[in-house]
Order: C-alpha cells, then sequence, then structure tokens
C-alpha cells in the first residue's frame, strides 16, 4: 500500500474538509516541541484549537494538561429520554502531547526550532487528530446520546503523565467514570502509511527501570590486586543480565533487559571506586514481571558479593503492560474497517516490546489502543527510521484519518452504550 485509499463515510468527508486546518495545526506544533509535564506553549496552543466548541475545559494542577468535556444532546434509551449529566455514557479520547530530548536530522518546513527537541514519537499527529475529532463530534452534538471526553495529557514519555491526570480526576470528569476509552498511536514504520493496526489482549509491554550502583575501593591500575574494582563487576552484570532473563523466562513468554546507560572512572590508569548502570525491564504478563525483577535483583547483589562490593540495586516500576479489552479491539476492528475498508485492518500477531502510560486508562476503563500508519511518502514502511529515531518522519495524510477514526469510535460507542 502506497498510500491510504480515500473511505467513503460521512465523517470521513467531514474529516477531509479540515485537512488545511490538520496540517496547520500539526506543523504548529511539531515546530515548538516540548519536554515532560509542563508543556505552557503546546498548552496554549490545544486551547486555541477548541476554541468555539462550547467544551467544559480544565487545565492540569500538577501537568500542563487539557480536559474538555463535550456534552452530547442526543436521546439517551429506547423511549427518547435525554438523561442528566453523571448519569449518561461517557467515552474518553485520549492524545499524549509531549515531544522528546532529541535533534531533529529530518529536512522538512516544519522542522523543530526547539534545539534537542523533537516529535519524534508523532505525538503532535495524536494531538491534531484528536482536535480534528473534537471538531467532528461537535458538529454532531445533536446526534451524540452521551458524552466525550477530550484527555489531551503531557508526559507519555517516561513522566507518567496519565497517572497524574488520573489522580486528578479525568476518567470521571464528565461526572461519571468513563465507560470505554481509546487512542491511536501512529507509526512512521512498521506498518504501511494508512493502515490501521491492533490485537487484543497485550499490545505493548510493562517498562521498568533497574539502577545498579557498585562500590568498592579505588586505586592504582597496576595495582589491582589492593583496589576493589566495580568495574569487571559492572561488565558481568551487564553482560550475564542476559543469560538471568533467559533463563528466568519461559521461551514462550516475553522478558527484555536492556542496559542504555553504564558510567565507571575517570582515567584509563585509575581503578574508580563506583560503576553505575542503568537498564530498562520489559514484559508482557505480570507473573514473569515479578519473576525477573526478583532475579535480576538477586543476581546484581550477587555479583557484587562475589567481587566484594557493595550493592545499592533499586527496581522503580514504571508502566504496566497494556492490556486491549478483546470486545473493544473488535469494536474498534469494526469501525476501522467500515471507515476505511478490510484492506487496511492488520490484525498484529504479537505485541510490541514498547511500553505506554495509556496502560493506566484502559486498567480502569475498558478501551483499546490502535496503531495508524504514517511512513512519509518516498519511503518503504518496512525499512524506514522507527520512532524515537532523529530521522523518523509521518506523514500529514493520515490526520484526518485519524480524525475521522477517533470521533467515529466515541460516537458509534455512545451509541451502544445507549442501547438505540
Amino acid at each position: 500500500m502506497t498510500s491510504p485509499s480515500v473511505p467513503s463515510s460521512t465523517v470521513a468527508d467531514d474529516a477531509l474538509a479540515l485537512t488545511d486546518d490538520l496540517v496547520r495545526l500539526r506543523h504548529r506544533i511539531h515546530r515548538h516541541p516540548e519536554v515532560g509535564l509542563h508543556l505552557p506553549r503546546t498548552q496554549q496552543t490545544v486551547l486555541e484549537a477548541l476554541q468555539g466548541l462550547d467544551l467544559e475545559i480544565r487545565t492540569g494542577d500538577s501537568l500542563s494538561s487539557v480536559t474538555a468535556v463535550l456534552r452530547g444532546e442526543g436521546d439517551t434509551g429506547r423511549r427518547g429520554h435525554r438523561a442528566a449529566p453523571g448519569q449518561r455514557p461517557v467515552v474518553l479520547l485520549r492524545a499524549d502531547m509531549d515531544a522528546l530530548p532529541l535533534t531533529e536530522e529530518l529536512d522538512v518546513p516544519y522542522r523543530s526550532e526547539v534545539d534537542g527537541v523533537m516529535h519524534a514519537c508523532g505525538h503532535d499527529l495524536h494531538v491534531t487528530s484528536l482536535v480534528g475529532a473534537a471538531h467532528l463530534l461537535a458538529a454532531q452534538r445533536g446526534n451524540l446520546p452521551g458524552d466525550v471526553v477530550l484527555m489531551f495529557q503531557p508526559g507519555e514519555e517516561g513522566w507518567d503523565g496519565a497517572g497524574h491526570m488520573i489522580r486528578e480526576g479525568v476518567l470521571e470528569a464528565a461526572g461519571r467514570r468513563a465507560d470505554a476509552a481509546y487512542a491511536l498511536h501512529v507509526m512512521s514504520a512498521l506498518a504501511p502509511r494508512g493502515a490501521v493496526a491492533s490485537r487484543p489482549g497485550p499490545l505493548l509491554s510493562a517498562s521498568d527501570g533497574l539502577f545498579v550502583t557498585l562500590r568498592g575501593r579505588g586505586g592504582h591500575g597496576s595495582a589491582p590486586h589492593r583496589a576493589a574494582d566495580p568495574v569487571p563487576a559492572i561488565g558481568e552484570i551487564v553482560l550475564g543480565a542476559q543469560a538471568v532473563a533467559g533463563r528466568t523466562v519461559g521461551p514462550f513468554e516475553t522478558g527484555l533487559v536492556t542496559f542504555g546507560k553504564v558510567e565507571a572512572g575517570t582515567r584509563r590508569n585509575i581503578i574508580p571506586s563506583t560503576a553505575y548502570a542503568e537498564a530498562t525491564i520489559r514484559t508482557t504478563d505480570p507473573e514473569v514481571r515479578e519473576r525477573l525483577h526478583t532475579a535480576l535483583v538477586r543476581y546484581c547483589e550477587g555479583v557484587a558479593a562475589a567481587h566484594g562490593l557493595e550493592a545499592d540495586v533499586v527496581l522503580e516500576p514504571e508502566y504496566p503492560v497494556t492490556v486491549n479489552d478483546a470486545r473493544e479491539l473488535d469494536f474498534a476492528r469494526e469501525v476501522a474497517t467500515g471507515l476505511f475498508g478490510a484492506d487496511r485492518w492488520i490484525d498484529m500477531p504479537d505485541p510490541i516490546a514498547g511500553a505506554e502510560d495509556f496502560s493506566r486508562v484502559i486498567d480502569a476503563v475498558p478501551g483499546v489502543m490502535v496503531f495508524l500508519g504514517a511512513c512519509l511518502e518516498g519511503r518503504d514502511w518496512e525499512t524506514a527510521p522507527d520512532n524515537h529515531s532523529p530521522l523518523a518522519g509521518f506523514d500529514d495524510s493520515v490526520l484526518t484519518d485519524g480524525a475521522a477514526l477517533l470521533a467515529t469510535l466515541a460516537e458509534r460507542r455512545l451509541v451502544q452504550l445507549a442501547g438505540r
């Protein structure tokens, strides 16, 4: 598939009418990326983009979030009764807003203007798609038999923005707990442009941090027997952790350990007194997660003891497994194929080892995340740079698809929930 076919539904036609506005919005966000929980410029851009839609809007206290509630005005129930707010069905749609601390190498007219910061994971497209969905849903407010919560979330990239927003009440923003939740994630590779992909059950792995500090006794490089050298021990831990994973995690289970940071020493002839390493642990099953955590801590402490060193081993849980509700996945597949055609849907055979804090939302509310292929035109999606690459690129042509998909998921699920 070289380019997405144009869907024939009315909502998709309405989305196409928003194309120019959505492209301008996406480029504006891309030029001015922000990292972490505090994204004042992005927040203001979202607020401006939602003006005039008659939404109940509140911003976050501990982060620069935007929560907007769109109240439907359609009848609920089979007798044409319009229930009061707090009694009507509620669907939540989420978009993450933060960028990455990465220098953009992609040569595009809307290239990042912020040194060392880039939207390399496509969150600028997520925000724009959700803004588009808000406009589409507002236009059909009179037919919506329930309410829609629009969750614009900072801090997905390791800051647990979803956890912050949940603690601040996003799941109950409409007056009662949301009945269902949906999110999409664009991919710069791994799927054809315009394809929608997902699977029931585990979609993305849990992600946890392992932090190891070894303390020994420094000395001269010519006399290692008079020191307690932490460098060989930290090397042993980095290499041996792979064997620990291979002997702890079953052959049909998932357990990945990746060390991304190792620090020790100042000069080649000085034995340092400390060494430090950081790793990410990724699993797709809670029992495997706990088992691997225990084994790795025990191993790191054991290696340190064997080398006569002291060890501080800290294991910090981050995001849980992103688990798609099976029924919601069937519903999302039905909606996507109805909008775009069966050839645009991909049933994924396996989870992806990335992690997402949307997992916290669908731990609490039945829901689903889907991937949307967004490979730049002219690139081969099978070999294109992945998300998080300084060369990652996402095509504007999928913005209307994302808006139409999110809006249709919300509208049709509300109708189902209302029993119409």
